[in-house]
C-alpha cells in the first residue's frame, strides 16, 4: 500500500506519539483519520499534526486500509462490538496497542476472520525512542505486516515475535523496562546526593551517564558484559562498585522481578479473557 488511510481510535498520548513520529518521517497528514470522544484530546493531537478528527468510531474507519486501536484496555470490549459492522464491510488491518487483551478477543468482538497485529510498545515511544514487539494473526497477510512494522517504526525500533505468548516475556523486558532504569536512575540521585553532590548535579549526570551508556551499547559491535569489562579495571573503583553489585545478587533479583513481570502478564491477560 503505497498511500494507506490510517484510523486511530483513540487520540491519547501514544497515538499522539505514532501519530507525531509517522508525520516526521514523511506520512500524509491528511491519510490519518482519529476518533476520539474527548474534543481536547483532539484538539492536542491537532497541534502534533492536522490530520482529520472525528468523534465518531464508524465516520473514522469508513475508508481505513488500517486501525489502530489507542483504547484503555477496560473499553476495548464495547468499543469494538460497536465498530464491528462497520469493520466487517472491509476488514481493515487492525492493530492492537493495548496491553493484555489476546488477539482472539479482538477479533470476536469485531465479528471474526480478522487481520490482526497486536503490539506491545513502551513509554519511550512518546519521545520517538520506543521498543514494540508485535504478533500477527493467520489472517494478516505479508503487505500488511509490512505496513504494521512501518508505522511502529514511526516511533522506534519494532520487532516481530511467532508466538502471541511471547508478548508477557515482551512485557517483563520492554514494556516494563523504563521503570526499572528509572528506578535505577532514582537510586543513584539519591546516591549521589548522599556523597554531597548537589540535586542537580546528581540528576544531570546519572541521567547522561544512562543516556550515553545505552547509546554505546547500541552503536557497539561487543556485547554488553564486554562493555562492562572495558570500563572495569582490576582492582579499581568501578570493580569495587560491581562487586558490591555482585555479592547483594543484582542478576538474580533482576531476574525474579522479570519472571514475576511476565507471570502477572500472563494473569491478566487470563482475568481480560474471562471476562469476554
Amino acid at each position: 500500500m503505497s498511500n494507506p488511510n490510517i484510523a486511530f481510535i483513540g487520540a491519547g498520548n501514544m497515538a499522539s506519539s505514532i501519530i507525531g513520529g509517522l508525520v516526521a518521517k514523511g506520512f500524509d497528514a491528511s491519510a490519518i483519520t482519529a476518533s476520539d470522544p474527548y474534543p481536547e484530546s483532539l484538539a492536542n493531537l491537532q497541534k502534533v499534526a492536522p490530520v482529520n478528527i472525528t468523534d465518531n468510531n464508524h465516520q473514522a474507519i469508513a475508508h481505513a486500509d488500517v486501525v489502530v486501536l489507542a483504547v484503555k484496555p477496560q473499553v476495548m470490549k464495547p468499543v469494538l462490538e460497536e465498530l464491528a459492522s462497520s469493520a466487517q464491510q472491509h476488514k481493515p488491518l487492525i492493530i492492537s496497542i493495548a496491553a493484555g487483551i489476546e488477539s482472539s478477543s479482538l477479533d470476536k468482538w469485531l465479528g471474526g476472520a480478522m487481520p490482526i497485529v497486536r503490539c506491545m510498545p513502551n513509554t519511550p515511544a512518546l519521545v520517538q525512542s520506543g521498543a514494540t514487539a508485535l504478533f500477527a494473526n493467520s489472517k494478516v497477510t505479508g503487505e500488511q505486516k509490512t505496513l504494521a512494522d512501518t508505522i511502529l517504526r514511526a516511533v522506534g525500533i519494532a520487532l516481530w515475535v511467532d508466538q502471541e505468548s511471547a508478548l508477557d516475556a515482551v512485557t517483563a523486558v520492554s514494556g516494563s523496562g523504563p521503570a526499572y532504569f528509572f528506578l535505577v536512575m532514582e537510586a543513584m540521585q539519591a546516591a549521589g546526593e548522599q556523597l554531597g553532590l548537589s540535586a542537580d548535579v546528581a540528576k544531570q549526570l546519572t541521567l547522561q551517564t544512562a543516556l550515553g551508556a545505552a547509546q554505546m551499547a547500541i552503536a557497539s559491535d561487543v556485547e554488553t558484559d564486554e562493555l562492562r569489562r572495558r570500563v572495569t579495571s582490576p582492582g579499581g573503583t568501578t570493580a569495587e562498585a560491581i562487586k558490591v553489585f555482585e555479592d547483594e545478587g543484582l542478576r538474580q533479583t533482576f531476574n525474579r522481578a522479570l519472571v514475576a513481570c511476565r507471570d502477572r502478564s500472563e494473569e491478566l491477560a487470563k482475568i481480560m479473557d474471562s471476562d469476554s
